[in-house]
This record gives structure tokens, C-alpha cells and sequence, in this order.
């Protein structure tokens, strides 16, 4: 059984910051990764200082090349099981093999739940997108509806209004529309349609080109602006005794400053513990667990007076 001092579950942007802030500082890493990161769909990753608009596969490659340049090990692989404690280690198994960690870090993402409409899946992250800050500049001047299915999808609204003045609010979940957002909807004159989208329809090339609604009517469309419920993938944490925590927007897992959890030895990077981290904001997490766990690494083997 090989023994790391740290073992990273998870290959994105947050996971293979915290390998490269480690391994950097000559600490044994692992990262495990499934290979499927949450913007694998997107053409390209925004806001990523240097690397504007580079593809999101593009970016972890490279990344994966900086971290095993430091000494960092990658396996690709699912953890089926993680197991211990600070005071006992921990034990991760994926597949057929077995490894001992001193440190675990949680990169895990989340897993944006969405609602069952025909032909949304396959638009997600192309067609049918959710951050303005992620996607905007490219839907510029695009007729644009903005699915009304959550707590914040006026707000979304509002934010895309800035982008596009063909902004058109299907109110396709009235029980998630506040008299707040009914409001604001008002002041900002988005014209707002009181029928659910029953499908979608797309044109040869896979781009949206217009809603079907309930009542049989057809919207034009070239992009939809939808607000997912985002979970943390953290079936790992909950199995160690972690707690999620609870957001409007989804659940998380709960970190402080240094990305330390509740679980004594366990870190949460990225997605996992901040649903709404861009690139960026989830590497920044990374290297920033990674230089807390070296730091932690080094006082645990000072000797006590």
C-alpha cells in the first residue's frame, strides 16, 4: 500500500493547484481523478487571467503537465471509498488499489441539477447557460429567454439585461418567482410569459433556436439563461462523519479560511465547498489548502515540550 502525505480527490482547477502548491514544497501528492470536469461541454473558460478563453481541456492538461513537472502523481480512477481520521490517517480505495494519506483534500465539484426539460441537457453549457460572468460576452445582442425556475432568476435577468435588450422571463416555475422578482422584473421591463417551456428545439449544428411552451407556442431563441441547483459531490465527506451545509442555490461543504472542514485533516477546495467559484476563484482555493496543509504538516511534526 503506498502512503502519500497528501491524496487530492479530484483533477480540476482546485485539485491540481493544491498539487502544484505541494508538490512544490517537495511534499508526496496524489490526485485521483475521473476525468470529467463540471465545464468539460464549454468551448472555452473566461476570466482566466493569461489564458483568456482557453478551452477547460486545454487549461487541466497543462496543469496536470506543471504539477507532475513538481513531482505530483495523477491517476485517473473513481475513490470508492474513504475512510480514517487525523489521528489514525486515512485510507482511500479506488478500484483495485488501496493508499494511506496524512491529509485529504476534496476537490470534488458538484453536480448542477436541472429542471426536466427535453433538450436542456444537451444545451448545458453550450446553449443553455447560467453565469453571466462565464458566458455573457458571448450571448451579447442574442435573444435570450431566462428560465424562471429558482430564487435567483430575476437576478439573472437583471445581470443578462446588461448584454442583450432581447431579454424575454418564462415563468415556468411560479412558486420560485418572489413579489421581490416580480418587481424587479417590472422595473427593468423584461417582458415576462406566464407558460412553462415544454421543449426545446435545436438547429443542425446543435444551437438553440426556439422554446416550445405549453400553450403550443413557439419563443426564437439563440441562447437560455437557466439557474441549476448545485450539490457538492460529497458522498466521500458525509461517509466521514461531515456535515453539508445548506445554501439557496444548493448545499456545500463547509470550509474555513484555509479550507480546513469540520472533519479534523480534511480539506475542500473549488466547487465542493463554494458553489459559485470560476476557475479562477477555485484554483485560487487550491493553492491556498495546499500551503495550509504544508504548513499544518510541519508544525505536526514539531516536538511538543
Amino acid at each position: 500500500m503506498e502512503h502519500f502525505e497528501a491524496i487530492i480527490i479530484g483533477g480540476g482547477s482546485a485539485g491540481l493547484a493544491a498539487s502544484v502548491a505541494l508538490a512544490r514544497s517537495r511534499r508526496s501528492v496524489l490526485v485521483i481523478d475521473e476525468g470529467h470536469p463540471r465545464n468539460e461541454p464549454a468551448e472555452h473558460a473566461h476570466n482566466v487571467l493569461g489564458q483568456e478563453g482557453i478551452s477547460p481541456l486545454k487549461l487541466l492538461e497543462r496543469g496536470r503537465a506543471e504539477a507532475q513537472n513538481y513531482g505530483a502523481r495523477i491517476t485517473s480512477g473513481t475513490v470508492d471509498s474513504l475512510s480514517g481520521s487525523l489521528d489514525e490517517g486515512f485510507m482511500v480505495h479506488a478500484g483495485n488499489q488501496v493508499f494511506s494519506a496524512e491529509r485529504i483534500v476534496l476537490a470534488t465539484g458538484l453536480k448542477d441539477e436541472l429542471p426536466r426539460i427535453p433538450g436542456l441537457q444537451q444545451a448545458w453549457g453550450t446553449s443553455a447557460i447560467h453565469c453571466a460572468y462565464c458566458h455573457g460576452w458571448e450571448v451579447r445582442d442574442q435573444e435570450i429567454l431566462v428560465l424562471g425556475c429558482g430564487p435567483m432568476s430575476a437576478h439573472q435577468a437583471m445581470m443578462f439585461q446588461q448584454l442583450s435588450s432581447k431579454i424575454t422571463f418564462i415563468n415556468h416555475a411560479p412558486s420560485e418567482l418572489s413579489e421581490e422578482g416580480v418587481a424587479l422584473l417590472v422595473d427593468l421591463g423584461i417582458p415576462v410569459v406566464n407558460h412553462a417551456i415544454q421543449d426545446l428545439e435545436f438547429d443542425q449544428s446543435g444551437q438553440l433556436k426556439a422554446a416550445k411552451l405549453d400553450n403550443g407556442e413557439r419563443l426564437q431563441a439563440q441562447s437560455l439563461i437557466v439557474a441549476s441547483r448545485m450539490n457538492a459531490n460529497a458522498d466521500l465527506y458525509l461517509s466521514l462523519g461531515g456535515e453539508l451545509s445548506e445554501h439557496p442555490l444548493g448545499t456545500f461543504i463547509k470550509a474555513n479560511e484555509t479550507c480546513a472542514t469540520e472533519v479534523p485533516g480534511v480539506y475542500a477546495v473549488g466547487n465542493a465547498s463554494n458553489l459559485g467559484a470560476m476557475v479562477m476563484a477555485a484554483a485560487a482555493s487550491g493553492t491556498l489548502a495546499g500551503a495550509a496543509i504544508n504548513a499544518d504538516l510541519l508544525n505536526s511534526k514539531l516536538v511538543k515540550p
